[in-house]
């Protein structure tokens, strides 16, 4: 079989994929894809790749003045065009296209379109040393550009900034609570999937504006009302659940993150109030108090080294658990009430003791056996026990948590016999007991005694009304 012959199905190939990515191109306005050819588009991060190391190696051996194996540079211009098409796909599911995501649709398109040039030049043996040496420079420099906008795409358009370009480092003395605050999360967390130039969902979440006009299933938020807000429905659902958000893979919310987004709802989800015009006894208050403190993580410096494969083997469907922060050992662990309660799978949670610094077991039936192994987390600084069958005995095994600042044990059976023990926890500085049998005589002292504390017995209705109608702890 002759050279020409050999790879005339490759020619075809680049032909008819060529021809087809600038229609695609030129008349996207007017193009419907099918349910199936549009799911394909997916695979688009999946392929994209390939077609660049292969490129780059095509371009160096040519800029350096070695033969370049028509194997390589035909693989790779072939998997570039079906890269660029699959990414047209992919943008076609986009409702609106930013600037970002149009540039890099069509930068992507030109790298592709210009490597097939390359190619058939090279095939028919057309191309002047400088000419060809001009094309993978021009290669080489869209692939670069073009991943450049890939990544903005996907992280943000600060994603390449220097560290030494943040100006949000510092949370002002008087933050206002949605500027310095809440949007401080949602860039952090949110805004990366959810901008003018990718908006998932036909959501926006750079301004506040754009929060309350909400995306394609309506308002995300309801002023108030915590049960109607669908931010913080998805927020709790399970982490593999397809709604959870952030989605599995990306960098999730923290406890106290998400517990002030709950308060900053509850409270009226207002645009301009500022830290010092709430009452100190909002739970808001101490929850952005503990988010302006200073970094935590020198106190975490000490603690044990923990494996990732170590906490995918703990987690499960029910069970989270997952990293403080990226890089720290301290971790927090979060478990949702299951059809069917085991308390194996919080004791399970003994092997790594020591890291645990948030633990939310909110409406699981837990015993006496959770509540011995808990007493032993030494580094437990946030305690959320509401909901739970939890007494005055249990609490009194919990005062040797010296570390503790805040619990969560409303709705629950304790009484006043728990005082002396919450009185022991020096280091507490929230406590709720919203619902509880201890008395308003027993809080009065408790306040007099420890007038550092805040202690919150009246929570806020929007928030009990949104644990209410979530509270579905199943029998032992």
């Amino acid at each position: 079989m002759t050279e020409p012959t050999k790879y005339r199905w490759a020619d075809y190939g680049v032909l008819g994929l060529s021809i087809f990515l600038v229609f695609c191109l030129l008349f996207e306005p007017y193009i419907e894809l099918p349910n199936l050819v549009a799911w394909s588009g997916r695979l688009h991060p999946l392929v994209l790749h390939f077609p660049i190391v292969l490129l780059l190696v095509a371009v160096l051996l040519g800029l350096t003045n070695r033969p370049i194996p028509k194997l390589l540079l035909t693989a790779g211009v072939l998997s570039a065009l079906i890269t660029a098409v699959s990414g047209f796909f992919l943008g076609k599911d986009v409702p609106i296209k930013g600037e970002l995501l149009f540039w890099h649709q069509w930068l992507g398109g030109a790298t592709a379109l210009i490597a097939a040039l390359w190619y058939a030049l090279e095939r028919n043996k057309l191309t002047a040393a400088l000419f060809s040496k001009i094309l993978q420079v021009a290669v080489l420099g869209l692939i670069v550009v073009t991943g450049h906008y890939g990544g903005m795409v996907t992280h943000g358009e600060g994603f390449l900034a220097f560290p030494a370009q943040e100006s949000r480092d510092v949370i002002p003395e008087n933050p206002v609570i949605y500027k310095d605050i809440v949007a401080r999360i949602l860039d952090d967390k949110c805004v990366s999937c959810h901008n003018p130039n990718k908006q998932k969902g036909e959501l926006v979440m750079t301004g506040f504006d754009e929060l309350v006009r909400g995306g394609e299933n309506g308002d995300i938020f309801v002023a108030g009302n915590l049960v109607e807000s669908e931010m913080i429905r998805r927020l709790h659902l399970p982490l593999g659940d397809e709604e959870h958000m952030p989605p599995e893979g990306k960098s999730q919310l923290g406890e106290n993150e998400i517990a002030i987004l709950e308060q900053w709802i509850a409270t009226g989800a207002s645009d301009t109030v500022r830290l010092d015009q709430l009452s100190e006894s909002e739970p808001l208050v101490a929850l952005i108090k503990a988010m302006m403190a200073p970094d935590p993580s020198e106190k975490w410096a000490e603690l044990p080294k923990v494996a990732d494969t170590a906490l995918q083997a703990m987690a499960s469907d029910y069970l989270s658990i997952s990293r403080i922060a990226d890089g720290s050992e301290a971790l927090g662990a979060v478990l949702f009430p299951p059809p069917g309660y085991d308390p194996k799978t919080v004791l399970a949670l003994e092997r790594v003791a020591e890291n645990i610094v948030h633990l939310d077991l909110s409406g699981i039936p837990i015993g006496e056996d959770e509540i011995d192994l808990i007493s032993t987390f030494a580094n437990l600084e946030r305690l959320e026990l509401d909901r739970t069958p939890i007494g005055d005995s249990d609490v009194r095994k919990l005062s040797s948590l010296n570390r503790l600042s805040l619990l969560k044990i409303y709705d629950t059976a304790i009484t006043d016999e728990s005082l002396s023990a919450l009185k022991q926890m020096s280091a507490l500085k929230s406590l709720y007991l919203y619902r509880t049998e201890v008395s308003e005589e027993g809080i009065a002292s408790l306040k007099k005694e420890r007038p550092d504390l805040l202690v919150d017995n009246g929570i806020d209705r929007a928030t009990n009304a949104f644990f209410v109608a979530n509270d579905t702890v199943p029998e032992n």
